[in-house]
């Protein structure tokens, strides 16, 4: 029987992809841990390998394709035995947007499709295949007989079943309206709104998504201006005096992000000066005492991010009420602290994110950032590696901006905006005295921090800058 090959989903967030570049053509044997495409998402490019065995037998997708939707059909494969030209006929019928899970589940509770898992490497392509009924499935293509109860298998998504678990609704008795009578997330919602425990009509399966459907998270504030419309906005300006630049997938989700950022979570600020002197003399201090390469280069070379890094990541070990994120009805709080770093790009920025950067050394903290900074510039970062993350670190001081604030990055509950370090006039013991002092700025989310737990946090990290040997012990 066939295989259908759906357009994956790559990280959490994804709805849509371009699909860049085929790695195989149509003819060509394929065996499972092939590289077939390239897919594009809005923040990197992944290459998605094949998780099945046969001829690729027709390309629905071509490449350079844009904005291919999620569990979209975009390839067939012909399994051993099969004629791979009478299977590109049938692929060429089959249903252009065969799906595992519908499109319009919830953005931040989608994963990825079913029987699609993601490694390191790389994205696995999602299957159906054609034709092929799961175990106790009736004929003429009705739903399986849920019999979770007898030990009979109970076909379902990881979403529906994760969803299933959290609202405590009985996957069994759940009717399924996926592909061959599988169940997914919109019939545990539907099951969920018509009692919990008993299976839903046909009707209230189909109608599931407007019942379902989350209410919106901010509504515009009494009084508020609409958005302009493009024809309104190009209005206010005379035709010819600009040039109009299509978004692209990573500067549409910035935008969504953290507009949803400023309206979902209470932004305040806290700011506060740190005097750099004894980091400066200690930076120094160890960058001159690193050893060499074979090639003679220094073994690292310490910057003033690096510290900062560090930093912020024992000031959350140390204030552990403040290490934690909002999750609607409940806070996480986490053992360990990790750290994004935004890195800026061409068109946009990503966030990598430092694990354990309160156990880390200087020096694993700045060859890790090295790292992430050129694969960031190449689009060639995982998921995983700029997911997650309690807090950020956004630094501007190299392009001499002395302070601002940011824009919290969620699900995290804050984020640290650094300016640059320069020679200040202060007081010192009734005197004068100059000082390279360096402004910070912590925009905290009023859920998870109230001002003087955020207020611990950045004294936390005040003490750490202006006293770094703290930072080796």
């Amino acid at each position: 029987m066939p295989i259908n090959v759906l357009m994956p989903a790559l990280s959490p967030t994804m709805e849509k992809g371009n699909l860049a570049k085929w790695l195989k053509k149509e003819g060509d044997a394929v065996k499972s841990g092939d590289i077939l495409a390239e897919i594009e998402t809005d923040k990197a490019t992944m290459e998605v390998e094949a998780i099945d065995e046969g001829v690729l037998a027709k390309i629905v997708v071509p490449e350079g394709t844009a904005d291919v939707a999620v569990n979209d059909l975009i390839a067939v494969i012909a399994v051993e035995g099969e004629d791979p030209a009478s299977v590109q006929a049938a692929g060429g019928n089959a249903e252009p947007k065969a799906k595992a899970e519908p499109k319009s589940e919830p953005q931040s509770a989608a994963p990825a499709p079913a029987d699609q898992n993601t490694t390191p490497g790389g994205g696995h392509m999602s299957y159906e295949r054609v034709n092929e009924a799961p175990e106790g499935a009736q004929p003429g293509g009705t739903a399986p007989q849920q019999q979770g109860g007898s030990g009979g298998r109970v076909f379902a998504s990881p979403l529906a079943r994760r969803i299933a678990k959290q609202e405590g609704v009985e996957l069994a008795a759940v009717a399924g309206s996926g592909p061959h009578g599988r169940i997914i997330a919109r019939d545990v919602q539907a099951a969920k709104a018509s009692g919990g425990t008993k299976a839903p009509t046909p009707q209230a399966a189909a109608e599931a998504p407007k019942a379902a459907a989350p209410a919106p998270k901010a509504a515009p504030a009494a009084g508020a201006p609409a958005g302009l419309t493009l024809d309104q906005v190009r209005g206010f300006y005379a035709k010819g005096s600009y040039e109009e630049v299509p978004l692209d997938g990573m500067r549409k989700t910035i935008a969504k992000r953290l507009t949803e950022a400023m309206q979902v979570a209470p932004h305040f600020y806290l700011t506060v000066d740190c005097e750099l002197d004894a980091l400066m003399k200690l930076r120094e201090t160890l960058n001159g005492s690193a050893g060499k390469d074979k090639d003679g280069k220094p073994a690292f070379k310490l910057s003033v991010n690096d510290f900062v890094i560090k930093a912020m990541g024992l000031a959350l070990t140390r204030v552990p009420a403040a290490n934690a994120v909002w999750a609607e009805d409940r806070v996480l709080r986490f053992k360990q602290a990790e750290v994004g770093v935004a890195v800026a790009i061409d068109g946009g920025l990503f966030t990598p994110v430092i694990r354990r950067a309160d156990e880390k050394t200087l020096s694993t903290i700045s060859k890790e950032m090295k790292d992430f900074a050129a694969r960031a510039r190449a689009k060639k970062l995982k998921p995983e590696e700029y997911q997650g993350g309690v807090t950020s670190v956004s630094n501007l001081g190299m392009f001499g901006i002395k302070h601002f604030t940011a824009v919290i990055n969620p699900p995290q509950s804050s984020i640290l905006a650094v300016g640059a370090g320069e020679k200040r006039v202060v007081v010192k013991d009734g005197a004068p005295a100059v000082v390279q002092v360096m402004t910070a700025t912590l925009s905290c989310d009023h859920r998870v921090l109230d001002g003087a737990l955020g207020a611990e946090l950045v004294a936390a990290f005040k003490g750490l800058i202006e006293n770094p040997m703290g930072m080796l012990v």
